[in-house]
């Protein structure tokens, strides 16, 4: 079973790049603001195409994910076991992160009370790669400690499947950690190059599941239609006009407590997140889509 075709909309080709996480970076002329820019560009303009689907006279409601149903209520498909078996390299957000995904997540709730909140090959495939990878997985998963990216501007991002947490790379904004303009030259995006290059070069196919300019934790999905139906079990439109303008709501919420433009150009305590800061990047397999899975190696944080 594989996932949804991301569509990147910065506005960059990766067609002719070896690795395409070098296409954005050339595009964007290795500069950290225009990189950004970049990323807020798809960020926004992918929320905007969302939001208009979703208010659409001919949208039928949220996208259900059923492997999600049947792992939540067993009473679905009794002794149902997710098929999907996957290997990446997590950076796991620091306590402060989860603190505001929490806050998020429980405004959401306020009107998606059964919002649920918490890429695939077979087992067999997934441990060959890992096999293959053993000695060399542990330099990949410490990498963040020598090479650390900064990613500010908090915003939710959504379609109709799901909900996330995003934010873009830093810039040089200033904050209580001091970093310059030198140190967020090296972006998330320059991140996710050199863990692609790094995989390549030992021989490992990676099978991302997109590429596009995007950093996103994600915090909801839609398991139950409940939320937005009315007595008679008939879609309602007007429910789906509520969960955007609270989304909306809170995303004007984020930008004023946590983006430095509101702040005097400096990031508030707690909005910018150092990717591999408390623990470093965590080698994970197994059926982790919903945060399950065992970890191979967990690395060094900072």
């Amino acid at each position: 079973m594989s996932g949804p075709i991301f569509e990147d909309l910065s506005g960059v080709s990766t067609a002719s790049f070896s690795n395409p996480y070098d296409a954005l970076i050339a595009a964007s002329e290795n500069d950290p603001a225009e990189l950004q820019a970049r990323y807020i560009t798809h960020r926004n303009t992918r929320n905007s195409q969302q939001k208009a689907k979703m208010l659409d006279k001919d949208f039928s409601g949220p996208n259900i994910d059923p492997i999600l149903l049947r792992l939540s209520d067993s009473t679905v498909e009794p002794g149902f076991v997710d098929p999907r078996h996957c290997l990446v390299f997590w950076g796991r957000p620091s306590q402060k992160i989860k603190n505001l995904i929490d806050r998020v997540q429980q405004e959401l709730l306020t009107v998606a009370p059964t919002l649920e909140i918490t890429h695939s090959k077979k087992a067999e495939e997934i441990q060959k790669i890992v096999d293959s990878l053993s000695d060399k997985i542990p330099a990949i998963t410490d990498y963040t400690v020598q090479h650390r990216a900064r990613l500010i501007k908090p915003m939710i991002s959504f379609d109709a499947s799901a909900l996330a947490l995003s934010f873009v790379p830093a810039a040089g904004e200033a904050s209580a950690r001091g970093r310059t303009k030198a140190d967020d030259a090296y972006t998330y995006h320059h991140l996710r190059r050199d863990l692609f290059s790094r995989c390549q070069d030992i021989g490992v196919t990676v099978d991302s599941r997109y590429v596009v300019p995007s950093s996103h934790l994600t915090i909801g999905r839609f398991i139950y239609t409940k939320d937005f139906v009315d007595d008679k079990g008939v879609y309602d439109a007007s429910k789906m006009e509520v969960f955007i303008k609270k989304i909306e709501e809170i995303n004007a919420w984020l930008e004023k407590e946590f983006w430095p433009e509101h702040h005097g150009g400096n990031v508030p305590d707690g909005a910018d997140w150092l990717v591999g800061e408390e623990k470093g990047l965590n080698c994970r397999m197994g059926t982790l889509w919903y945060g399950g899975g065992e970890s191979v190696h967990e690395g060094q944080g900072f």
